[in-house]
């Protein structure tokens, strides 16, 4: 029996929720699982992909730049690359990155740098003395997260007196909160590797940036900075949410590679899976309701609806056209959301229907009910992204409307040669968030089984050398699904709260206009009211 098309429209939302905590701990969470295997990953490499100093990318032109440093031996060896393309991709806000082993660091490589980020995933990584003497006596920022420490006070007998501070062991308690700025964060319990806690701390030598704070409601430094170190006593990076300590860590970079940035909070909006298909009356509807309000949007179209037996083109729908040119013309920015939004007739993971299904990717529906990414379409080539992006730029000229400037993957998935075709068809930015994948820094094969979702609460430039403008505090579901619950609009509004941490951040969210309009229009109100400011995506 086929799924009526109100709830094919609300399934859309699934990889919003899964591509926060895709994750990539220690103990894997359940919706970690990619099952392609290594041999589905000939990829074509972006250019700056296996340079031998080291991977090459983000913003120029800024005079700032970060070396990243991550781990790769041992069994979660491709768990630092993956650390380590997050945490570049961040520092791709500010600037210009290359990231690189630790273990290839040799004398004098930060210099020239204006700040440093070593990820410190695997437990006691051979760390290069020279990399030590250098973090010693460095005088622009080193940012150290998580393991081997030990390495480094070890090798300065006087780290104690000088810095002021000892670390003690990784406490296993469970944390729920962190506390950054006198705003609250949270940490998920299921997060079991533990954050360091101290032997000691002179806070007239060290700065405590951020507490942790037990589940029993007592607390210890989960990031403290003292000279040139700043140190974060875990990886903010595995199991994160919208309201999580990674925003913590998103904003103290600014502190080592922006210092003089003011505070401003902005937010964004876009309409989610408008395809020929959409109900043309409900569009106008809400894009007169947000014009009222002078609340710029962004709208996220497919131009080919499919579902088995049935094709419907946009230019065989003159109304839904129509709404679109009104929307364009109203305060409207429009977003390429695919060509089909799905991708055969073979459910994927649904019905092979347009809007439920993943066009660029594979995906299945397990016996928890957990959706699984599988890996590449079996046709996967940068051939085959690029006839597939030029024919959804086909069908918008034939009917009457600009091609977009932006691009968001269909449930925000594809692989990295389908990340670098939407780069080569000239997009402004993708508007999304993304999957990475174990083999792009290294510039090795790609490892599709090895991936990492990740949001972003600012602009970035990715690894994949496209410009990534952000969603990232979710999206309205009335009733949850596939092991997610529903959100409602004090949620997203909790998200938007949250995100206050970060001094220059955006609150974006997306809605299903099926939805109607009294829950789009809480939900923009809750976040203006916490003093966001909505903008049009161009505006960042």
């Amino acid at each position: 029996m086929p799924v009526p098309s109100r709830r094919r429209a609300a399934l859309s939302s699934l990889p919003v929720l899964l591509s926060a905590v895709l994750l990539l701990v220690t103990g894997l969470g359940p919706q970690a699982a990619a099952a392609a295997p290594p041999a589905a990953s000939a990829a074509a490499r972006p250019s700056t992909a296996a340079a031998a100093g080291g991977f090459t990318g983000g913003q120029a032109g800024t005079g700032r730049s970060t070396l990243v440093l991550y781990d790769t031996t041992g069994p979660w060896g491709w768990l630092g690359e993956l650390y380590g393309a997050q945490a570049a991709n961040l520092t791709g806000h500010f600037g210009s990155y290359t990231a690189l082993p630790v273990g290839e660091y040799t004398a004098g490589r930060m210099d020239g740098f204006t700040a440093v980020v070593y990820v410190g995933s695997t437990y006691d990584e051979p760390l290069p003395e020279a990399f030590l003497a250098d973090v010693r006596s460095a005088e622009r920022p080193v940012v150290w997260m998580n393991h081997n420490i030990w390495q480094l006070t070890a090798s300065t007998p006087a780290f104690a007196a000088d810095y002021g501070w000892m670390w003690r062991q990784f406490d296993f308690s469970a944390v729920g909160t962190v506390v950054y700025k006198d705003r609250k964060v949270t940490r998920d319990t299921r997060n079991a590797s533990g954050v360091m806690d101290y032997s000691a701390v002179d806070r007239s030598k060290a700065e405590v940036l951020a507490t942790a704070v037990r589940d029993d409601g007592t607390t210890f430094p989960w990031a403290l900075r003292s000279r040139n170190l700043t140190y974060i006593g875990e990886i903010p990076f595995a199991y994160t949410t919208a309201t999580d300590r990674y925003l913590a860590f998103s904003d103290l970079l600014f502190d080592v590679l922006a210092p003089g940035t003011e505070e401003r909070h902005r937010a964004l909006v876009r309409l989610e899976d408008i395809g020929p298909n959409a109900d043309p009356a409900e569009l106008l509807k809400i894009a007169r309701e947000l014009k009222k309000r002078r609340i710029p949007y962004s709208f996220g179209v497919y131009t080919v609806y499919k579902e088995p037996g049935t094709t419907v083109t946009l230019r065989q729908r003159p109304l839904v056209v129509a709404a679109i040119k009104y929307m364009l013309a109203n305060g409207g920015t429009m977003i390429a959301h695919g060509y089909t939004h799905q991708y055969t007739d073979a459910p994927n993971p649904y019905n092979g229907t347009s809007g439920d299904d993943f066009e660029f990717y594979t995906a299945h529906v397990d016996e928890q009910n957990y959706v699984r990414y599988d890996g590449p379409v079996a046709e996967d080539s940068p051939a085959w992204a690029a006839d597939r992006i030029g024919r959804m730029k086909t069908e918008f000229r034939r009917a009457g409307l600009p091609v977009p400037r932006y691009f968001e993957f269909p449930h925000y998935a594809g692989s990295a040669v389908d990340y670098e075709a939407v780069r080569r068809a000239g997009f402004a930015a993708r508007y999304e968030r993304s999957l990475y994948f174990a083999g792009t820094l290294s510039g090795t094969a790609v490892r599709y089984e090895h991936m990492a979702g990740q949001f972003f609460p600012y602009t970035v430039t990715d690894v994949y050398g496209s410009k990534v403008v952000p969603e990232n505090i979710g999206n309205l579901i009335p009733k949850g699904y596939n092991n997610h619950p529903s959100v409602l609009p004090g949620d997203l509004a909790e998200a938007a709260e949250a995100n206050l941490v970060v001094r220059d951040g955006v609150a974006s969210f997306f809605y299903h206009p099926y939805l109607g309009t009294k829950w789009l229009l809480e939900t923009v109100d809750g976040i203006k009211r916490l003093g966001y400011t909505f903008v049009p995506a161009s505006a960042l």
